[in-house]
């Protein structure tokens, strides 16, 4: 079965990972973009089951337009979010794909806010929009 270590920059605070993700997103959203700054975020989605975090973590509860809730966890340390969990996705945590530290961690297959996406990101066409 497959095992992969998310963790913040400093180390404190990890997220053990284990088995298939459900979905590999990138996010075009304005609060993903402000979240990460960047253009927008790419994430990895599991079902809660397999994630086993550990670490300090601090919350930070953001509205969605929907009126759902977001979750997101981040290190008290140094600030980086490693994971989140969203109203939208019940039973389910993501965790940003950079908190891997992995160059070959599988590509994204849905990709959410295209319509505001910058002129200049230009993704593989394969990857399927949806409607958040």
């Amino acid at each position: 079965m497959t095992e992969r270590l998310a963790h913040c920059s400093c180390g404190e605070l990890r997220a053990h990972c284990t088995g298939e993700p459900v979905r590999i997103s990138v996010c075009h959203c304005f609060a993903c973009k402000a979240r990460t700054g960047s253009a927008f975020s790419v994430n990895v989605t599991f079902l809660a089951d397999q994630v086993r975090t550990e670490g300090p973590f601090q919350t930070f509860v953001r509205i969605a337009v929907s009126g759902r809730q977001n979750r997101f966890r981040f290190c008290p340390s140094c600030g980086a979010t490693v994971f989140y969990d969203i109203d939208a996705r019940p039973g389910m945590i993501s965790v940003p794909v950079g908190a891997f530290t992995d160059p070959d961690f599988p590509d994204p297959t849905v990709e959410v806010y295209a319509e505001r996406r910058a002129p200049w990101c230009n993704l593989d066409p394969r990857i399927a929009a949806d409607d958040r």
